[in-house]
């Protein structure tokens, strides 16, 4: 290739290079634009909001309305804020991600390492699951609630969504040990390792990319959750998602939108504040369970 010819190479992937940038900062700006919005005007008093200019930066900055979402919002019948809400959703997120994600992974592991007849149509039946639209479930549900005496508890919303989640986190182990060597297992076994042993000194220790993956997904789908929030809980139980939702529409006579963006914020702030430390293991562990399966 010539001097010239090389020169226009250069050139021309130079500006695709520069064009890729100039899309990718565009779309950036168009998804973050949203975000800018709710923060700035959440800094902002109230009667600096009306003047109309949203996307201004604030005259007089002030965390008065972060306080008010927080601690003594309206919701409801009571200044109580989102506070006891944001609580619930921690005690219910947290042990309905651990029994989901252990569950799947024992799941999993029974169904590529210790095969059984009829093993591909369980696990068809439980990636059935998946699919299942979440207001089929909401009158079966809220009766074996009533009957385990679960109704409008936060262990009540735990066993619901630990039990909804489990055909995607057993999907997810499944095909992450599909690919693990059986060899391992069998020789384990002939050294006389039982069930627990296998899963607890050759399984688990492999598994840190699908366990971040699977943590990450059922965070993020059980603290977003409102239907079955909204379906499920009572005045004491009510998720974060709901409370929300209640602090919005609860606002009588003069919309208080800061004190509305705040708590959004709030609400939004677990779920963003996992995806920035752990996005990046988020990716490598859906690559890894993409080679693998």
């Amino acid at each position: 290739m010539s001097a010239p010819s090389q020169d226009v190479a250069t050139r021309n992937g130079v500006f695709v290079r520069a064009l890729v940038y100039v899309l990718l900062i565009l779309f950036a700006v168009y998804y973050l634009l949203p975000l800018y919005v709710m923060v700035v005007n959440s800094l902002k008093p109230l009667d600096e909001i009306r003047q109309g200019n949203m996307l201004a930066l604030p005259q007089q900055w002030t965390i008065a309305p972060w306080l008010s979402a927080w601690s003594t919002a309206q919701i409801g019948v009571s200044p109580t804020g989102l506070k006891p809400y944001f609580l619930n959703s921690v005690l219910m997120v947290v042990p309905a991600v651990a029994i989901s994600t252990v569950l799947g992974a024992l799941n999993g592991y029974v169904l590529t390492k210790w095969r059984f007849k009829g093993d591909n149509i369980v696990f068809g039946m439980m990636l059935l699951a998946c699919f299942i639209p979440f207001q089929i479930v909401l009158i079966p549900s809220a009766r074996i609630l009533g009957l385990l005496g679960l109704a409008g508890t936060v262990p009540g919303l735990v066993l619901i969504h630990a039990i909804y989640g489990l055909g995607f986190t057993t999907l997810f182990f499944r095909n992450y040990y599909e690919a693990f060597p059986t060899e391992l297992v069998k020789a384990a076994q002939i050294d006389g390792a039982s069930f627990f042993q296998i899963f607890r000194r050759i399984l688990l220790p492999s598994s840190g990319p699908i366990i971040v993956v699977t943590v990450i997904w059922q965070f993020t789908n059980i603290w977003n959750d409102f239907l079955f929030g909204s379906s499920f809980s009572s005045v004491d139980s009510i998720p974060i998602t709901v409370a929300l939702n209640n602090l919005v529409n609860s606002s009588t006579g003069v919309k208080e939108y800061n004190v509305h963006f705040a708590g959004a914020i709030l609400a939004a702030l677990p779920t963003l504040i996992v995806y920035i430390v752990s996005g990046r293991y988020f990716v490598r562990g859906l690559m890894a369970g993409a080679v693998k399966g």
